[in-house]
């Protein structure tokens, strides 16, 4: 009895995460808005992620949270869909869904692999982006 009680918790719990809305803090990712914002010399974040991908998720709602927190910082988020744009992630050489890249301007400052601790994005982005100021 135990184990069924269990198993149907479980299912309840996958099957929400399946219909709440999936977090993107960014906007879809585009050769032509990259370079033009390189071009401006405008910090950027690569989110290479996928629908399906818990990790991808949390990163997310980080970011957002992120976005919300700091506008002075005046970061971009363009996402790569790890599913859709192969070209883009081996551009990147993304070694998997969840990878995130800092650029500031054409210069790549952070490179991170399914990193979920909010502190560490967080701090990343702070020690990158000179507009975010004393905000750290």
């Amino acid at each position: 009895m135990k184990v069924l009680h269990l198993f149907l918790r479980t299912l309840l719990v996958t099957s929400f995460l399946l219909i709440v809305p999936f977090a993107s803090a960014g906007e879809p990712f585009s050769e032509e808005r990259f370079k033009e914002l390189q071009a401006a010399k405008q910090p950027v974040l690569i989110d290479v992620r996928a629908d399906w991908c818990p990790t991808c998720k949390k990163q997310g709602i980080i970011l957002a949270q992120f976005q919300e927190d700091n506008p002075q910082c005046g970061l971009t988020i363009l996402n790569v869909n790890f599913d859709k744009q192969k070209e883009w992630v081996k551009h990147f050489r993304a070694p998997r869904q969840s990878t995130l890249l800092l650029y500031r301007g054409d210069k790549q400052v952070w490179f991170s692999v399914a990193e979920t601790r909010a502190d560490v994005i967080r701090q990343n982005i702070f020690n990158s982006v000179k507009a975010c100021g004393e905000n750290a």
